[in-house]
């Protein structure tokens, strides 16, 4: 059988962008479809990007980022009208994260925007990989598995008041004894000078006989 010839190039702005965006989500659904066949598998945006710009033809210079969501977003109502898992989850960044229009997809689809698109990407995933019956797939249903490097920083516990604290109560912590500071070292006081005697006649410094050399 042969295979089709690829469509010649087009740049995104001889098509328009709305053209451009279903085009390249019809030719990712079959892409993530793939991948949620093969448990634990995964589409880096970048390997989602060449493929659909190689299978439709139509290219774009603009950095993935910028418009990977948009088409996700669109697989992702697509998938929701069929009744089935977010195909989008199994789209993700180098470092793990999905795309920034995914917590918007889920809200369009369940009324609720995840606090944490990573973790709820997670879940769905793993619904991907059960729902397509994913090759590999553990007997007991598998694992969801969080693949984003980071996790969102977490709000810190509000700090209860000084005037709405227990009384009796003490926030001070538990002092550690301190070592005792070395004494410092007294330098020996200096040797008291003896006045020095001096010859009334010509004033230089007078022996300890007491008897000037250059008068007597």
């Amino acid at each position: 059988m042969t295979a089709e010839p690829a469509p010649a190039p087009r740049d995104v702005s001889e098509v328009g962008h709305a053209a451009a965006r279903t085009a390249w989500a019809e030719a990712a659904r079959p892409v993530l479809e793939e991948a949620a066949g093969r448990y634990r598998s995964l589409v880096r945006f970048k390997q989602l990007s060449d493929r659909i710009q190689a299978t439709t033809g139509i290219t774009t210079t603009r950095p993935v980022a910028t418009w990977i969501g948009g088409v996700l977003g669109d697989v992702a109502d697509g998938c929701v009208q069929r009744g089935e898992p977010l195909l989008s989850a199994l789209c993700v960044s180098a470092q793990g994260g999905v795309s920034d229009g995914y917590a918007a997809s889920v809200e369009r689809a369940s009324g609720v925007r995840p606090e944490d698109p990573d973790e709820h990407a997670a879940e769905e995933r793993l619904a991907c990989y059960r729902h397509w019956e994913a090759a590999g797939l553990p007997g007991d249903g598998g694992t969801a598995l969080r693949t984003a490097h980071f996790t969102p920083a977490r709000k810190a516990a509000p700090r209860t008041p000084a005037a709405a604290r227990t009384p009796g109560s003490s926030t001070t912590r538990a002092s550690t004894p301190r070592k005792a500071a070395a004494p410092k070292k007294v330098a020996p006081p200096k040797p008291e000078e003896k006045p020095v005697r001096l010859c009334p006649t010509c004033f230089t410094a007078v022996p300890a006989s007491g008897i000037c050399d250059y008068c007597d």
